[in-house]
């Protein structure tokens, strides 16, 4: 029996492939949107994929498992509360997948959603691990705010996080310590607050040095566990319900994309967006007219999914082929593919930004707006600036109208990545009316805490 992790560093997935050496057969659990890399992992061990399981209906990336059933004739199973309109099995609690010497068994653990399970994979007799999907983390458990509006079941997240408290206590830490634990996701996804850099642990080192498993009352771990959770990207529900449908099949989704030859800037719809993913260095010297520069970094999928809504088109554009390709697949995995208008490469056009006088600003803060778009509680742990306005990015679009504009203005985030976009955006909205400037990097020279 072995177990392979996959990373999607991008999106701090983990999804897995448990074979059965005996008899050269795997299962899959929570795929990501591309099912090359599973495919291939079958190939080299010259075994056959004949599941895929859900763990709950995805909302910060979409599952390739319609298609691997398509392609591969897998079945998939998923809780019966679902809702999905794809083919699969029931695998409610009690249900079993058995293969070679390996069973797999649901536990129903609602919290994070109200459709949740987790897999306990016994191998031999005995139970060696299990994949908890976004129920719980290493060092945090799941979020209970996604699912106050999608699904097919909607709770409160009041309602979801006592869910979660019974399913940790009643369900998980009732496994043997030794239970190797091997969640869908890692540090840095949005659908937890403070998960650890570590891929894997047991059930016993969690209760030791997870907070959500220590003793305390139902009260104390809903009010902990609801309170400061970070924002939810736009993207989420329209996941959740793409993963509940079953996605097109990646390849021909994204031969499907429009690819440009050099278009004329007059050519393109004046009123969609163009996602600049080049440099913001470059980008401020010379970009196309209503350009928002998200920048082509590790979280460029999360910002592209917070700032464009579901449904609406827009341009893609990056200064190379390979980025270009790279980008539409990582569009693809949260399922914006089919929202690329057109996508080309560029060298930017006849706007500009400023560049900010960092010393001006110092000596002069006063005779500056200053907009702070990170989340509500970055700026609640660490503020910076006592007169800034604080509006986190993934809602700046909307309140553009709550930025005045008889002085310059300048945005900043925590590092530089988000204000680049921010100040795009703010540009684009505003730039007619008053100076924007990005803070940029330099922000570190006035964060001091």
């Amino acid at each position: 029996m072995k177990i392979q992790q996959f990373e999607d560093k991008y999106l701090a997935h983990y999804s897995y492939a448990i074979l059965s050496e005996c008899e050269r057969k795997i299962v899959l659990i929570d795929p990501s949107r591309n099912p090359q890399q599973y495919y291939d992992y079958a190939k080299e061990m010259s075994a056959e994929i004949i599941a895929v399981v859900e763990t709950h209906p995805h909302a910060d990336f979409v599952s390739s498992h319609l298609e691997i059933h398509q392609t591969k004739g897998a079945s998939i199973y998923a809780h019966s509360l679902t809702g999905a309109s794809y083919p699969f099995e029931p695998f409610d609690e009690g249900t079993e997948i058995s293969f070679g010497n390996i069973k797999l068994s649901s536990l129903y653990t609602p919290g994070h959603s109200p459709d949740s399970i987790s897999i306990v994979l016994n191998h031999d007799g005995k139970d060696k691990a299990v994949f908890t999907g976004d129920t719980l983390f290493i060092g945090d458990c799941g979020r209970p705010d996604l699912r106050e509006g999608a699904g097919n079941v909607q709770l409160t997240r009041d309602d979801l996080a006592r869910q979660m408290y019974s399913s940790l206590r009643n369900k998980l830490m009732t496994l043997d310590n030794d239970v190797l634990v091997y969640p869908a996701h890692g540090a840095g996804t949005l659908c937890g607050k403070g998960l650890s850099e570590a891929n894997s642990s047991t059930i016993g080192a969690e209760k030791i040095s997870n907070w959500s498993l220590q003793d305390m009352t139902e009260e104390k771990f809903v009010q902990d566990l609801t309170a400061d959770q970070p924002f939810i990207p736009k993207y989420f529900g329209y996941d959740v319900d793409l993963n509940r449908k079953g996605a097109p099949a990646f390849q021909s989704s994204i031969n499907a994309v429009k690819v440009l030859t050099k278009p004329l800037a007059d050519s393109l719809k004046s009123d969609l967006v163009i996602i600049d993913a080049r440099a913001q260095q470059e980008f401020k010297k010379n970009h196309l007219s209503n350009s928002f520069n998200i920048q082509a970094g590790t979280k460029f999928e999360t910002w592209l999914g917070s700032i464009i809504s579901p449904g609406e088109k827009f341009y893609l554009i990056t200064s190379d082929q390979e980025q270009l390709n790279q980008l539409i697949g990582r569009s693809a995995n949260i399922g914006y593919e089919s929202f690329i208008e057109g996508a080309f490469i560029s060298e930017g056009g006849e706007e500009e930004m400023e560049v900010v006088d960092v010393e001006k600003f110092r000596n002069n803060p006063d005779q500056y707006s200053i907009v702070d778009i990170r989340n509500n509680s970055e700026v609640k742990s660490k503020p910076i600036f006592s007169s800034a306005i604080n509006i986190p990015l993934g809602e700046l679009r909307e309140r553009i109208n709550e930025i005045p504009t008889d002085k310059p203005v300048i945005v900043h985030c925590a590092g530089g990545y988000r204000s680049a976009a921010g100040s795009s955006i703010v540009n684009e909205a505003i730039g007619d009316k008053t100076q924007v400037f990005d803070l940029g990097e330099a922000i570190e020279q006035f964060d001091k805490h």
